[in-house]
């Protein structure tokens, strides 16, 4: 099952200090994401927007609480407010996260790293079965920023995704700052990150700011996109083509406009990276 490359363009994330324009006018973007658990109400003025924009453009679900990893039974009462939403919102694609974030029933509230070993990888495609034949439909699962290691992890974070994505029939939400971070992190070269994923699983990109701590870097979505992301979004593009792009900013979030305008500013380096390619199909 590859996964499903919807023709979206370029979206950002709906935030609820945009929810007057949204509401006020069709919104001036090619589709949007939007947090699962803000809008796993069945009423109230979150879900009411949600709709509205519904209408307007393509809508995406994010979550961060299905805690895929954990070793914890998925939560009943969550995947069965994740298929109300689902079926009432009917997005254009689901994703949530690679990582763990339970523990005997209590939710941790961060996105916690995995072991990248067999078993682990077992464990979670299981898992991912689960959910999928539960949705109806495929799930997209995000790489996530990395600043610890298991010392006896036996494969590397892309050689990890790649194999899930094989054996579960799960696409892969590859968030490229997250790439950039993680590299940083451990040192290592991201490109040979994006030459790990297998090109034809990718549902869609991530693009976000960071803060560079000294030491490490640190994946915040408080500003705009860094020089260095946009660098490795060019090679993700000529690595994988064409493929929808979300821009994340969750902090310090400035007017709509400014963030449509980074929107706008993926979408004209994806017309640069794939012009080569379409020169040569037309010559």
């Amino acid at each position: 099952m590859d996964a499903n490359r919807s023709e979206l363009g370029h979206g950002i994330g709906l935030r609820t200090k945009h929810f007057p324009r949204f509401l006020a006018e069709r919104p001036p973007v090619e589709w949007v994401e939007a947090v699962t658990e803000n809008f796993m109400a069945p009423g109230g003025r979150p879900i009411a927007v949600l709709e509205k924009v519904r209408a307007d453009v393509p809508v995406v679900l994010h979550g961060v609480s299905l805690a895929i990893g954990s070793v914890d039974s998925l939560s009943e009462p969550y995947l069965a407010e994740l298929e109300r939403l689902v079926r009432r919102i009917e997005p254009a694609l689901v994703s949530d996260h690679l990582c763990w974030g339970t523990h005997r029933g209590q939710y941790v509230h961060d996105l916690l790293p995995l072991p990248y070993t067999e078993e682990s990888l077992a464990h979670v495609a299981s898992r991912v079965q689960q959910v999928q034949e539960r949705l109806g439909r495929q799930l997209l699962l995000e790489n996530p920023s990395s600043y610890v290691a298991f010392k006896d992890a036996t494969m590397t974070e892309w050689e990890f995704l790649s194999e899930l994505s094989r054996r579960s029939g799960c696409g892969i939400l590859l968030d490229v700052n997250n790439v950039y971070v993680s590299a940083r992190n451990f040192g290592f070269d991201p490109v040979r990150y994006l030459d790990g994923i297998s090109r034809d699983r990718v549902g869609y990109f991530h693009l976000a700011g960071h803060t560079d701590k000294g030491e490490y870097l640190l994946d915040t979505h408080d500003g705009a996109v860094p020089a260095p992301v946009w660098n490795l979004y060019r090679a993700a593009i000529r690595c994988f083509g064409r493929v929808p792009s979300l821009v994340e900013w969750d902090d310090r979030i400035p007017a709509l406009d400014e963030v449509v305008a980074e929107s706008r500013r993926a979408a004209a380096i994806e017309a640069e990276e794939l012009a080569p390619t379409a020169r040569r199909l037309a010559s």
